[in-house]
Formats: structure tokens, C-alpha cells, sequence
């Protein structure tokens, strides 16, 4: 059933776009109405989505003006008990903390051929929170295969050691059999490391420990752990759940040419949107998550490329249903997708984008978990394989559609649809609709400029006026950063074999 389940995504990509085509070939007149009928979906879908943009994106800007060290002083003892005694115990353990100061903090920065610029601005982001450093354990995971993150973490301790509790550089070994060569792999080996090293030998118990796993250029705001903490305190469920942060991918977007902005920008607001819907918010990339359920679970695996999303699959199998991912509706910030020549940029982003389409293998991953599983709810199968499969089939299907399949009726149906009214009016309904979908390209405008960080000396007023007309690019990165990469991920899973994506490590640029 896996190899099947792995065949699914691509089979209904591809079905959807060969039934569009045959259609319009065979059945013109079905087709321009399906086509009509889809744009009013997306046009309200537009609307819909930028509502949750919209407040999400208010409620991250008010969550950064917030001294959460502060709220967290303020937050009483009491409240966390009569959370907890009002909490059914058969929904998970109960918190068995009293002060927020009895939390630590675990950070996992992979490092792999990342400059020493990046990993230390990574660093120098921990070092300037607003947290008790003594808090704050900090593991940097270096590879065996490049010795280069070795000599890069060293010079690392050196410099900033002592600023946190504990500082722990741990060494992936290299071919270790059943093993795939990622991220993955090497955060299991730190998180291991980090338990027999730090966790243990302090006595500290797993309940009372956070652990964030951050990329090697993912650089925290100074009220990080503040809300994390908080979060974890307050949350109904705070050891069956991850916490999810929001990644902006600014830290070098003014290197970034005018595309890489858009896709850079388009992927934080897809985020913020998720983040207003937590019932279907699984994790992605920087993270945070309690110990005591990695610990439980074993790690992560460490044969995936998606290690930052299937650990909640992991997660959600084991408890048989028993998880969940909270917004902590703050952000992280990270490296937009830069390299030294603009052909150069592309094509990396274009990797990116199918390694982030390779997620679909989480498809047959819990797919069959749910077959094995007889203990998690019917309902919640039916819910979550729904949502997520048809979230990965728009990934690849719905820019296409609305792009790139609207006129085929036209071009494929014969001359009889073409001299028909409804043939004469598709292109101008098309186009009416899409023209009023414009509002979501003018809202992600406006936020992308208030999103911006401090400006460089060379930026003058006639920058805002690019900065916003590079939005009119959104179409074709739809299409060629979007439904392609994700279609060619799906189809290379189906194909399975020497086509399958091993982890390719996006190499990071600042000018």
C-alpha cells in the first residue's frame, strides 16, 4: 500500500490536468463552465485567505511590541493549575511546573557548509534575547563530510561559549547505514547528544526542557522564548503539541532580485495565513518542541528529506491522534534564496521549491500510519488526509489552471465552441475574475513594505515604487516556482527510484 499511496499525489495532479485538457478537446462547453466556476472559487478564495493575512499579520506585529519576560512574570501559578485542573487527564500528561523559570531551552543549529558569517548572526540573535541565558542550552551540529562546520562551530564556542548555560558541539558521522544524508539525520544525533551530555547529567527533567530547531541562518527576534514559553505554559495540551513560528526570509531580501522577493514574501504570508488556521497547522522548518515527546517518539527520522513536517506525523501517530501544532504568531527570521548570479538564483530557488514539494512524502507516510493505527478517531483520519492531500494538489494544480488552462476550450473545442456565446464570453469572465483576484496581489504589496527590515544606505523613494510593481511578477511564480517544482515532486515520487530527492542543502549567499 506505501508504493500506492505514493503514486497518489502525482495520479490526481496529472489526472486533474489531462481531464482539464481532454475535456476541452471533447466536452468544450463542460470544460469553459468548470473553468468559470473554478475562478469564482479562487476569486473567493482570494478574499478569504486575505482576510486571514490580514489578521495574522496584526496580531504578529502586536505580539512583537510585547515584553513577554514581563507577561511571563505576570503570569500567576494559579492560572497554569486551574488550567490544568480543569483538563481531562486522559487528553495527555498534565504540566507539572509552578514558574516559568523552571523551563529550558534547548536550540539545535544543523551546520553544514553554512559561511561563519551566518551561523555567528544565527548565534548573535540568541545571545541578544530576552531570556535567561542561563536558560538557554545551545547545541551546534556539525557533519564529518564537511569539515568546514566543524572548523565554523569551533570558532563559534570561542567566541560565545559562555554566554549560555551550556554549549555543546556534536559531530555527525558520516555513512551510517539506513541512514539518509539531511538535516534530519544530524538533528537525531544532536538531540541524542544533547540528552547523554546536558539533560541527563543535569538531572534536568525532560518536562521542563523546549527544544527549537532552527536552520543555520534562522536568527531569533529578542522576545522569542518569552512567547514560546508563554505558549507552552498556557496550552491546553503543552507536551502533546509543537509550536510554530513565522518564517520571514528578509534577511538578505535586498540581495534578492525582484522575483526571489516575490517568492521569498509570497512563502511568509502563505505562513501567516496557515497560522490563522491552526486546525490544519502542521510545522515547517524552525520549530519548537517538547523534549519529553522527542525523546518518546525516539527522534527524528532519519531517512527523510521533510524532517521539519513528518516529526508532526510522527508525533500524531504515536499519540494516536493526540497532537497538534500551536501559532505562536511571532516570527523568526531567515535567508531569502540568494546566490552570486541571477540565473544561479533561480535555479536554487527552483530546488528549494521542489524540496519543499517533496513533502508530499509525508502523503504515503501517514497514509499507512493511519491504516496501522485503529486508535485515532475516524473523523480526524478523514480530516487530515482531506486537507492535506488537496493542500499539496492546488501546490500543483491551481496556478496552472487559472494561468495557463483558461483558454484551452477555445484552442481545443472545435469551430462549433468557438462561434458560441459562451466561447466569446469565457476569456472576458476569466478576466473580469482574475482582475478582481488582484486584490490579493495589492494586500501583499502593501504588508511586503511594512515587512521590510532597516534599510541600506543605497535605498531611496524610488525603491518602494519597484518594490511594489515587482508584485505583477506573482503570476509567473505561481507557475514556474510553484505548480512546476511541486508537480515535479510528486511526479519524481511516483516514479519513485533513481528519481527520488535526496536533501539538497540550500547554499546560503549575503552580499
Amino acid at each position: 500500500m506505501y508504493r500506492t499511496f505514493e503514486v497518489l499525489p502525482a495520479a490526481l495532479a496529472w489526472g486533474t490536468l489531462i481531464a482539464i485538457t481532454v475535456f476541452s478537446w471533447q466536452a468544450p462547453v463542460e470544460a469553459a463552465l468548470f473553468i468559470i466556476l473554478f475562478d469564482v472559487y479562487w476569486l473567493m478564495k482570494t478574499v478569504y485567505l486575505s482576510l486571514h493575512l490580514r489578521s495574522s499579520f496584526k496580531k504578529m506585529r502586536e505580539n512583537m511590541k510585547i515584553n513577554w519576560l514581563e507577561r511571563l512574570g505576570n503570569l500567576r501559578v494559579s492560572q497554569i493549575a486551574d488550567r490544568e485542573s480543569s483538563k481531562d487527564s486522559s487528553n495527555g500528561p498534565r504540566l507539572a511546573i509552578g514558574d516559568w523559570q523552571e523551563i529550558y531551552h534547548l536550540v539545535i543549529l544543523p551546520v553544514y557548509k553554512e559561511p561563519y558569517d551566518v551561523v555567528r548572526e544565527s548565534i548573535l540573535s540568541l545571545a541578544r534575547t530576552n531570556y535567561l541565558k542561563e536558560k538557554l542550552l545551545v547545541v551546534l551540529a556539525t557533519e564529518e563530510r564537511a569539515p568546514e562546520s566543524q572548523e565554523v562551530a569551533e570558532k563559534i564556542r570561542q567566541e560565545f561559549g559562555s554566554q549560555f548555560f551550556k554549549f555543546l558541539i556534536t559531530v555527525h558521522p558520516d555513512n551510517i547505514p539506513g541512514e539518509l544524508a539531511g538535516k534530519g539525520s544530524n538533528e537525531t544525533w544532536a538531540g541524542r547528544g544533547a540528552k547523554e551530555k546536558l539533560i541527563d547529567p543535569l538531572h534536568i527533567p525532560y518536562e521542563r526542557v523546549l527544544v527549537s530547531v532552527f536552520d543555520s541562518d534562522t536568527q531569533v527576534f529578542p522576545e522569542y522564548f518569552g512567547i514560546l514559553t508563554y505558549q507552552f505554559l498556557i496550552a491546553p495540551h503543552p507536551h502533546h503539541s509543537s509550536y510554530q513560528p513565522i518564517p520571514l526570509f528578509t534577511n538578505n531580501i535586498f540581495s534578492a532580485p525582484a522575483l526571489g522577493r516575490v517568492i521569498s514574501f509570497s512563502s511568509s504570508f502563505w505562513h501567516m495565513i496557515q497560522q490563522a488556521r491552526p486546525e490544519r497547522l502542521t510545522t515547517f522548518s524552525s520549530q519548537s518542541i517538547p523534549f519529553k515527546a522527542l525523546v518518546e517518539i525516539g527522534f527524528w527520522n532519519t531517512n527523510a528529506v521533510s524532517e521539519d513536517s513528518q516529526i508532526f506525523w510522527q508525533c500524531f501517530l504515536h499519540y494516536n491522534g493526540d497532537w497538534r501544532t500551536v501559532p505562536i504568531l511571532y516570527p523568526v527570521s531567515m535567508d531569502a534564496n540568494v546566490a552570486p548570479t541571477l540565473w544561479k538564483t533561480l535555479k536554487n530557488i527552483y530546488k528549494q521549491q521542489r524540496r519543499w514539494g517533496w513533502g508530499c512524502e509525508n502523503i504515503p507516510y501517514f497514509l499507512t500510519g493511519f491504516l496501522r493505527n485503529k486508535d485515532i478517531l475516524l473523523r480526524k483520519k478523514l480530516y487530515w488526509s482531506f486537507h492535506y492531500i488537496e493542500g499539496f494538489h492546488s501546490w500543483a494544480t491551481n496556478a496552472l489552471i487559472l494561468f495557463s488552462m483558461g483558454w484551452l476550450p477555445i484552442f481545443l473545442g472545435g469551430a462549433e465552441f468557438r462561434v458560441s456565446i459562451l466561447s466569446y464570453n469565457l476569456p472576458r469572465i476569466v478576466g473580469y475574475v482574475m482582475n478582481a483576484s488582484a486584490i490579493g496581489i495589492v494586500s501583499s504589496a502593501v504588508l511586503g513594505m511594512i515587512l521590510l527590515p532597516p534599510k541600506p544606505a543605497w535605498f531611496r523613494r524610488r525603491h518602494y515604487f519597484l518594490y511594489a510593481i515587482q508584485w505583477l511578477f506573482m503570476p509567473l511564480t505561481l507557475i514556474l516556482f510553484g505548480a512546476i517544482p511541486a508537480l515535479d515532486a510528486q511526479t519524481r515520487l511516483a516514479l519513485g527510484g533513481k528519481w527520488r530527492l535526496g536533501f539538497w542543502s540550500t547554499p546560503k549567499y549575503r552580499e
